[in-house]
């Protein structure tokens, strides 16, 4: 026979959708002013200890935010070396870290060696993975396919994380956010951002990534109609036009730069991508900008070099 059972008030289904936060976004929910729960109830709902709530990190020393800074310079040109790896070529420039110290300091910036294994990406155990969908599909046209990445954007005193959304078809940055933290919602911002500016696209496809394998970003595509395609085993190389926006964006840009604030480096990122959107030509698009790509607009003409008129 049913039987009617006390919900206690919705607490212990809110409590188990909570906790499957992670502890940073947990911690962001904690009203220290709610009219009703103190922060202790707060607390136990959420599966946090109070010290854990009331204790704030003291930040990386300057030491470490040099190495992060050499750290993401190396992997941009040598994208395939890992935490040993890196610690002996920064020992032999002078640095004396130990393969420990960069691991720890390569996870906190999101680098993995890029080569071909399986489980290159750290999934959330609880998020559902889906399948791969671009195999053998010819990408030939705007809103086609879109895709996602984020990377670390190191500054004068600190760093901080940026992520775009680009069309694959015309390389196009449809959007982006910064964020001094790995959590989702800077990623479903920006998605939402592109959403609402570009329609919606066919597919999005992504890496298993925990910010993009969350309920929160995979919810606005399904809300959204759009299929949802994630990289699987053996298909690094999906990223690979991603990783030259942030190559170009590093050398032309970032390092260039030093920003001391988010508000500088908002500003300056921002710059760039307009000029990257807009006025950049690139080989793979004959020559035409995203922006012309992404609208099919022909680009100005272009003078053959005489020594190929010659040949």
């Amino acid at each position: 026979a049913r039987e009617d059972r006390t919900t206690d008030g919705g607490t212990r289904f809110f409590s188990t959708r909570l906790r499957s936060m992670s502890r940073d976004r947990r911690k962001s929910v904690v009203e220290t002013n709610h009219p009703r729960l103190g922060v202790a109830r707060q607390c136990r709902m959420l599966g946090l200890c109070r010290s854990t709530f009331y204790y704030k990190t003291s930040g990386e020393t300057p030491k470490n935010l040099a190495l992060m800074k050499r750290l993401d310079e190396i992997f941009l040109d040598i994208p395939f070396f890992g935490a040993r790896q890196m610690a002996r070529m920064l020992r032999r420039e002078g640095h004396w870290v130990n393969r420990k110290r960069i691991v720890r300091l390569m996870r906190k910036m999101g680098l993995e060696a890029v080569y071909r294994r399986p489980n290159t990406s750290r999934p959330h155990p609880e998020h559902k993975i889906f399948p791969y969908l671009l195999r053998d599909v010819a990408i030939t046209r705007a809103n086609q396919v879109w895709c996602a990445d984020v990377t670390y954007i190191p500054m004068r005193r600190g760093f901080l994380y940026l992520v775009a959304i680009m069309d694959w078809h015309s390389r196009k940055v449809l959007s982006w956010q910064l964020s001094n933290s790995m959590e989702a919602s800077f990623c479903v911002e920006a998605l939402s951002d592109a959403l609402a500016r570009y329609g919606t696209p066919e597919i999005f496809n992504t890496d298993q990534g925990s910010q993009f394998t969350s309920a929160e970003f995979v919810g606005v595509l399904e809300k959204a109609g759009v299929r949802v395609s994630m990289d699987g085993r053996g298909r690094w190389v999906d990223n690979v036009m991603v990783e030259r926006l942030w190559r170009s964006l590093k050398y032309e840009n970032v390092y260039l730069n030093a920003y001391e604030t988010g508000t500088e480096a908002r500003k300056g990122i921002g710059a760039w991508i307009d000029f990257y959107n807009a006025r950049r030509p690139h080989s793979s698009l004959d020559d035409l900008t995203p922006d012309e790509a992404y609208c099919g607009q022909p680009g100005p003409p272009v003078l053959q070099d005489r020594n190929t008129e010659a040949a």
